[in-house]
């Protein structure tokens, strides 16, 4: 365990929900998801990106995908019961959610929005995902997750 201000927002709240977790630092000139992937010495599939959305109503949505994954953004809308949702532009991720692009979690944004995630994460013993920084990753069991931060499962990828 680090120094205090070792810790992310992510790793503190998931302290005060009593779950078990473990967080991983890596080269935070790493590149993309796969990149990170294979920095953790973990297949693309159990690693998952966490992206914001906006649909045609306004409203923010979340999707965590695994990081060798395209999401669909018809599928995404559908699961989120909207006509479509678009992609936010990289300047507008600060200031809603508090994250910078490559450190983004769903756990810890500023507000709370629906969160929606891959289906396949149920499959795996636990899940990687961001710490809410760049170069940091944290791991817990997809329950462990909803029991911060609820999550729907759902196919969101192509």
């Amino acid at each position: 365990m680090g120094k205090k201000d070792d810790k992310t927002n992510v790793m503190r709240l998931a302290e005060r929900a009593k779950v078990k977790f473990k967080d991983y630092a890596y080269d935070n000139t790493v590149l993309n998801g796969e990149e990170v992937a294979r920095a953790l010495n973990q297949p693309p599939e159990r690693v998952f990106k966490t992206l914001v959305t906006q649909a045609k109503s306004g409203k923010y949505y979340v999707f965590m995908i695994p990081v060798n994954a395209e999401l669909d953004l018809k599928k995404a809308a559908k699961a989120a019961g909207e006509k479509s949702v678009s992609m936010l532009a990289q300047k507008q991720l600060f200031p809603l959610t508090g994250y910078i692009h490559g450190g983004c979690s769903p756990i810890g944004m500023k507000k709370n929005f629906d969160t929606f995630i891959h289906k396949s994460a149920e499959q795996f013993e636990t899940i990687f995902f961001s710490a809410g920084k760049v170069g940091r990753q944290i791991e817990m069991s997809f329950q462990d997750l909803n029991k911060i931060k609820s999550t729907k499962p759902a196919d969101l990828v192509r």
